[in-house]
């Protein structure tokens, strides 16, 4: 696996991901809003130069030879959204689900997060969701607190050197 820059060379795998999820924009990780028209050659590509530009958010998608499996942002400490929904947001396609996928992209994104300079992330998931929970707990996380329908997790960031 990889995590590689979104990119237009990817299209055609992504679209497949995509169709994978079904209706809606329930895709976390991948910086997709309701404007978003990935449906056209032109829409994609700007969709993908959107998330190349974004300054305050690193977008990688997680590709195995030619398949996304899915997509993980890093909100850097700058982003008005980090202290809501936290500096992680990350999302698998369904075939993919309970191959430790996400657990491996959110290792690598804590290095990179650790190459920014980032200390600590955070990263919030429904209470109901128990994948996600033991994915961040097996990413060294700490439950930090529980508002509502969301559990909110403290992750280190780790050093690159010694992972």
């Amino acid at each position: 696996m990889d995590l590689v820059v979104p990119s237009g060379d990817l299209a055609a795998a992504w679209r497949d991901s995509y169709a994978e999820w079904g209706p809606g924009f329930h895709e976390d990780g991948f910086g997709l809003t309701a404007d978003d028209d990935v449906a056209s050659a032109q829409g994609f590509s700007d969709w993908i130069e959107r998330l190349r530009d974004d300054t305050e958010c690193t977008y990688r998608w997680i590709v195995a030879g030619e398949r996304v499996l899915g997509g993980i942002a890093l909100r850097h400490d700058s982003h008005e959204l980090a202290a809501r929904l936290g500096h992680i947001g990350y999302g698998v396609r369904p075939s993919e689900r309970g191959r430790g996928v996400a657990s491996w992209a959110v290792r690598e994104v804590l290095t990179l997060a650790a190459g920014m300079g980032m200390t600590r992330v955070t990263a919030v998931c429904e209470v109901s969701n128990a994948a996600s929970i033991a994915t961040l707990e097996r990413a060294g996380g700490e439950q930090v607190d529980c508002i509502g329908p969301v559990v909110r997790f403290r992750l280190p960031a780790l050093d690159p050197h010694t992972v």
